[in-house]
This record gives C-alpha cells, sequence and structure tokens, in this order.
C-alpha cells in the first residue's frame, strides 16, 4: 500500500527511538482502511499512517503508549460507534482488528522495516509473519503465525508521450504514491517546466520500457499518438510482464495498432492485453478527464492483479 511507504519511511528516519506499530489485521464490512494497514507512533507523540482514518486512531495511540512502555503486544476489535454517545468506533458501519507491537524484539524488529525497504527497492514482493499469540514478527515463515502481510513491490507508473494528458496522468499518479516516469525522445515535449518534479527519460520507449524492467505493480500507458513511439513501448511492455498495458486512441485506431503489433511477432494473446482504447469510459472530454478515466483503468487492473 502507497501510504505504508510513509510509514517504512518514517520508522526508519526515528530508528533508535522507542516505537510501536499498530497493523489492521482482520476487517469485516465496510471498513475504513484494509487489512494490512499500519499507523507508527513514537514515544514523543508523533505518528504516520492511519489504521482506520481518524476514526480510532486517538484509542490506538493511547494504547501504544502503554505498549511502549512495556504493556507488551495488545488487540482490540472496533465496531460501529454509538452515535449518541462517546464511544471509539466506526461510524462507517465494520470492523476492524488491530494489533499493537512494541518496534523491538520481540515485537516488530526495526530490522524488518530495512528489509522491506530492501526488497521493495528491488522491485520484490516480501512477506512478514506474525505470531498473534506473542506478538513476535518475522519474515515468513514464522512458526505459529496466523498473520502474515505482504509488501508488494511499489506501483509504478511508465507514461509514454510528454503530452497535454500525460501532465495531468502524472499529477494524478503523483497524489496515489505511484512512482511515475515520462518517456519521451522529443526534447521539446520532455522539459522541467512541464513534468516539474517527475523523472524523464529521453531514451527511445522501446529502450528505456525494457531498462526500466516492468513488472507485475507497473502500469505502462502510451500517449504519443505516434505509432513509431507508442507501438515499439507498447510491444516492450506486453513482453516484459507489466501489469497494465493501455493506449490512447479510437476503437479504429488501435485495430490497426494490434495489426501493426501483430506483425511484430505478437501473439494475439499478447496484444489482447492492451486497454485500447485506454481507461475506463466515462464519457471523458477533455485532457483532464481522460487522464482520469486511464488512472482508474490502471488503479483498478493493478488491484486486480494484486
Amino acid at each position: 500500500m502507497a501510504d505504508n511507504d510513509n510509514v517504512i519511511a518514517a520508522a526508519r528516519a526515528w530508528a533508535g527511538a522507542p516505537m510501536a506499530l499498530a497493523t489492521v489485521i482482520s476487517t469485516w464490512g465496510s471498513a475504513p482502511r484494509p487489512r494490512g494497514s499500519h499507523l507508527l507512533i513514537h514515544d514523543d507523540g508523533r505518528f504516520e499512517g492511519s489504521v482506520s482514518g481518524g476514526c480510532v486512531e486517538a484509542d490506538i495511540i493511547a494504547i501504544a503508549a502503554e505498549v511502549i512502555s512495556g504493556a507488551g503486544v495488545q488487540r482490540r476489535r472496533y465496531g460501529v460507534a454509538d452515535s449518541a454517545a462517546w464511544e471509539v468506533g466506526l461510524p462507517c458501519g465494520g470492523e476492524i482488528e488491530v494489533i499493537v507491537q512494541p518496534v523491538a524484539d520481540p515485537g516488530f524488529p526495526p530490522a524488518l522495516f530495512d528489509a522491506i525497504a530492501a526488497a521493495r527497492g528491488a522491485g520484490r514482493a516480501i512477506d512478514i509473519a506474525t505470531d498473534l499469540a506473542t506478538g513476535r514478527s518475522g519474515i515468513a515463515p514464522v512458526a505459529g503465525a496466523a498473520f502474515v502481510n505482504r509488501y508488494e513491490p511499489p506501483r509504478r507508473l511508465l507514461i509514454v508521450g510528454a503530452v497535454q494528458i500525460a501532465q495531468v496522468l502524472a499529477g494524478i499518479a503523483r497524489e496515489l504514491g505511484i512512482v511515475t516516469v515520462v518517456i519521451d525522445p522529443r526534447g521539446r515535449f520532455l522539459t522541467p517546466e512541464r513534468f516539474p518534479d517527475v523523472a524523464l527519460d529521453d531514451r527511445w520507449p522501446d529502450e528505456a520500457v525494457a531498462a526500466l524492467r516492468p513488472d507485475g505493480a507497473t502500469a505502462v500507458v502510451t500517449l504519443s499518438h505516434d505509432p513509431k513511439i507508442d507501438d515499439p513501448a507498447l510491444a516492450a511492455a506486453l513482453r516484459g510482464g507489466a501489469g497494465y498495458v493501455a493506449a490512447l486512441g479510437s476503437r479504429k485506431s488501435h485495430a490497426a495498432r494490434r495489426d501493426r503489433l501483430a506483425a511484430t511477432g505478437l501473439d494475439p494473446a499478447q496484444i489482447d492485453r492492451i486497454d485500447g482504447p485506454a481507461g475506463i469510459d466515462i464519457g471523458a472530454i477533455g485532457p483532464a478527464e481522460i487522464a482520469l478515466s486511464i488512472a482508474a483503468g490502471m488503479v483498478r487492473a493493478l488491484h486486480d492483479r494484486g
């Protein structure tokens, strides 16, 4: 999850300080945060992350203070709050169960944050298992573990074609915590002024995509409308195992694109993986709405693959 990246970064920045880690271990109904979500609490009261979007954080922080003081691992289950009382709970109607561990051994050893960061940096998933009876966590497998949290590689977006839609799409991806690279060999299009705070790659797209090694957590979206730029990128993405591959254009232009890609040796099953026209049909008009529809299609596909 994207916001767990912030938790991992904070844990490494606060290394050596007393801390507690809260984790959602089960959800029921319309829970506000998914299983595996973290809230990290520093001894001085600072915190990073969320387990409920704000509903029960104050109670968790109070429990974390006890854990940091030596109370040991704690588990809490939160259901629907009584709207007429000062009761801690979830107004959304869902339920969650949370474990709060000391960031220590026994507990959640600080070295695990480094292991998670290293695995994600290398594009690998890593499983951390927790024995809920003892509160001990480690790299899976762990004897007696009843909860395993998988940290997938960070989501990435490779945008091919530094056009206006790409400017909006890069901004949306940033808000979603998706690492973005804009690829275009045309120097006039690919400038820091047009794409502030975004990684830029001016290699030919097939070379760039191959070098960036897209995996199941990577989306590749072509937007240039130029087959010389888009087609090689699509072929590289399909051969490289990208989790989501999409191409801008009409149904008519996509049919012609399929024929061109087939001529390069790609088989129909590979070509069928392209989302074309790109995105979810929301009747989009203009670059911003088109970018929104593509972002929605990308998020849906990456969630489904996960």
